[in-house]
């Protein structure tokens, strides 16, 4: 297929496969093999967990490319534009070349069946193999052992957390999806473990590949101090690192990146001040995001049961408001309910959405389950725009507003707010998983 625009590609490619999701990598392989070969000397860092992947993607992206390195980062989805998954040296790649990258892809595929993220996995890789950064890091979409990113070998791996969800494709308990995330190990190379209460499956994992596991609290640290924090690695230690940008459980995923570079390229750390520089341009969009007002809003990707409990924790913390509006929406095949019941004594009204994707589904029966789930104020909403007009009448000074569930909500409230604006000439998408 040939296109001008990057919006027809993306529109193409989410028909290509008769399923969203399709995991495996047989039909994968031979298409990556008649791409771009993959470049000597660069370090791969795959980040996989069932929350907090995004927060340490950006902080291996921003420390090692404060320490000089040219790095190559892939994160889905995205929260407003397609690009923003693609990044090289900082930056989302712009729509040309990644045209360029879907045609290639495209030729490779001769035919074969992939799906949305499959395609777009395969283009992130071959941009990386033109590129040939220092660095690469990639984050898994899905468990692990059977998503595309698993194609290239890890140098070290990362596992933040193991929570329910995505059962449907995982299984239905910690023991299985930490089997499925565990995939991304390799023989002999390390395991930065950032869960506190592994499953067996992924210690088991690591020992029948002699990979070597450092774990939270007991070979590295994160130690909150002042308005600060302190890193305590397995060979280097940081004080006096900026916490502003890393609310609630966001500083662990800031340890597990600091300990990853700190196996795999410890001289990135060693200018203290290159990182504290790092982490304080530090960017978290959607991630437990205050943005600051007479009414607060907080903005914030939480979609399955975990996320949602450490979002409630970050809200009990903050200064008491009046009023407390919710402005909510998921895909169909979370666990809402799961997602919902955490969060019951943190708002006072909800403001209930529908998403309009392949998984997602309608604000009466988004709403209806909320109900389920015990919400007893709230009220459907059309859209993103009516919901956060709506949300401003309810609400005055002292009140907060917060916006959480799917990406497909938090990046289209990000743009209402105006703190995000598309680069002219570069295409919008809806987001996928």
């Amino acid at each position: 297929m040939k296109s001008r625009d990057l919006a027809s590609w993306l529109r193409w490619q989410e028909n290509l496969h008769p399923r969203v999701i399709e995991l495996g990598l047989d039909r994968l392989r031979p298409v990556l093999a008649r791409l771009t070969p993959w470049p000597d000397l660069v370090s791969v860092y795959t980040v996989a967990g069932t929350n907090g992947k995004g927060t340490t993607v950006a902080v291996l992206e921003s420390v090692l490319s404060g320490a000089g390195r040219l790095v190559g980062s892939y994160t889905s989805p995205h929260l407003v534009r397609y690009n923003e998954r693609i990044r090289i040296a900082g930056t989302p790649i712009d729509d040309a070349a990644l045209i360029e990258a879907f045609e290639a892809v495209e030729e490779a595929r001769r035919g074969g069946p992939l799906t949305y993220f499959e395609f777009g996995t395969l283009a992130a890789l071959e941009l990386f193999a033109r590129a040939a950064p220092d660095d690469v890091i990639l984050e898994v979409g899905m468990g692990g052992r059977l998503d595309a990113v698993n194609l290239v070998d890890a140098d070290i791996a990362i596992i933040t957390s193991i929570g329910l969800d995505h059962q449907a494709w995982l299984g239905a308990d910690r023991e299985a999806i930490g089997r499925e995330k565990a995939g991304v190990l390799r023989l002999g190379r390390p395991l930065v473990l950032g869960e506190r209460d592994p499953p067996r499956s992924i210690l088991n994992q690591a020992a029948g590949l002699h990979a070597k596991v450092v774990s939270l609290d007991v070979d590295f640290s994160a130690r909150r101090s002042g308005s600060g924090w302190e890193f305590q690695g397995t060979g280097t230690h940081l004080a006096d690192l900026p916490g502003a940008r890393l609310a609630g459980p966001l500083i662990d995923n800031a340890a597990c990146a600091l300990q990853a570079i700190d196996r795999i390229n410890p001289a990135s750390l060693r200018s203290p001040d290159a990182v504290r520089r790092a982490l304080a341009a530090l960017e978290l969009p959607g991630r437990l995001q205050v943005v600051p007002g007479p009414v607060e809003w907080v903005l914030d990707v939480a979609h399955n049961p975990d996320g949602a409990a450490a979002l409630s924790t970050f809200l009990a913390t903050r200064p008491p408001a009046a009023r407390r509006v919710a402005i909510f929406g998921m895909l169909s095949d979370k666990d809402l309910e799961g997602v919902v019941r955490p969060l019951l004594h943190q708002f006072d009204d909800w403001l209930i959405l529908g998403l309009s994707s392949a998984r997602g589904t309608t604000s009466a029966a988004t709403l209806a389950r909320a109900r389920r789930a015990g919400v007893t104020h709230g009220r459907e909403i059309r859209d993103v725009a009516s919901a956060c007009r709506t949300a401003t009448e309810m609400t005055a000074p002292g009140d907060r507003i917060c916006a959480f569930g799917s990406f497909q909500l938090v990046g289209p409230v990000m743009q209402q707010l105006g703190l995000y604006s598309t680069p002219s000439g570069d295409q919008e998408a809806t987001p996928r998983t």
